[in-house]
């Protein structure tokens, strides 16, 4: 089976929407995808919490097919969204310096992808 992991970075909900519809649509197609919240993607938590954002249905779906790896320890520390994510249950992950590490999803077959 096919591994990916996504790397969402970028704060822009316009673009964070590419992020779950790509890795809902490889779950749907018989892969393996992973999401990963880094750097200012940490900041849409609150938004992707709101029930009346565009966001939030497909972020819902995606966390009940268990795609969302987890979330930035030091990115979500940085942008005030630490506390709101351990209450979410999401993964403080941090094995790299306080940061996720790429080399760990390499190294359990991932393709990892930036957005």
């Amino acid at each position: 089976m096919q591994k990916v992991v996504i790397f969402a970075f970028r704060g822009d909900p316009m673009c964070f929407i590419h992020v779950l519809l790509n890795a809902l649509d490889l779950a749907e197609q018989g892969m393996e995808g992973k999401i990963v919240l880094e750097g200012e993607a940490t900041k849409l938590l609150p938004e992707l919490l709101k029930p009346q954002s565009f966001l939030h249905p497909l972020w819902q779906e995606a966390r009940q097919k268990g795609l969302v790896e987890g979330v930035c320890l030091a990115c979500s520390t940085k942008m005030g969204t630490r506390e709101l994510a351990e209450k979410e249950g999401l993964p403080l992950l941090n094995e790299m310096k306080g940061h996720p590490s790429m080399g760990r999803f390499m190294a359990e077959g991932y393709q990892v992808l930036i957005l």
